[in-house]
């Protein structure tokens, strides 16, 4: 039986040198990969309470969704700056190779106390997952926990999210 990892393509030296880029278009393109993924992230989180899922432009919308759809919770999306049509709240924040961006949620995407699992693709250096949380919880929301298909762990992006239950798929030592 084959594992996450074997459907993950690696690309030596992108997008800098030194890099090796996990691509998880390949885990996609395969329907047993990409099943697999799903299955397993489901898995992981299965003892996690939460109410409500909330994935990340845009991979994190690809496996939240079917997650909340098999799970029967709901989605809220957030998104990058200026792409959500009714009142927002936004947090700044640096990405992996040092540009800042904002993300945002709609005002009124979760209700106090709503326990939230956050979902996305990586858990590289922190930045996108933590930017969530801050999202959430200014929402008065709390993360029950955080669900992410690939880890680099060699980037540290746990240091950022102590306190908070994170779960990977797969994880990897290097960047």
């Amino acid at each position: 039986m084959k594992e996450i990892k074997d459907y993950v393509r690696t690309i030596p030296d992108f997008p800098e040198p030194g890099i090796m880029f996990r691509d998880i278009t390949t885990v996609l393109q395969d329907a047993e990969g990409f099943a697999l993924a799903i299955d397993t992230m489901q898995e992981l989180v299965k003892d996690i309470d939460f109410d409500v899922v909330v994935g990340a432009e845009s991979r994190g919308f690809v496996f939240g969704a079917p997650m909340a759809y098999n799970l029967k919770k709901p989605l809220v999306l957030v998104r990058k700056k200026g792409k959500l049509p009714s009142k927002t709240i936004s947090v700044d924040y640096t990405l992996e190779y040092g540009d800042v961006t904002t993300l945002e949620i709609h005002e009124d995407a979760l209700l106090p106390g709503q326990k939230v699992l956050l979902v996305d693709d990586l858990l590289a250096t922190g930045g996108t997952l933590e930017a969530m949380t801050r999202l959430v919880e200014k929402l008065g929301a709390k993360v029950a926990g955080i669900a992410v298909l690939l880890e680099l762990s060699g980037l540290n992006g746990r240091e950022l999210l102590k306190g908070y239950p994170v779960f990977s798929a797969v994880s990897y030592e290097g960047k």
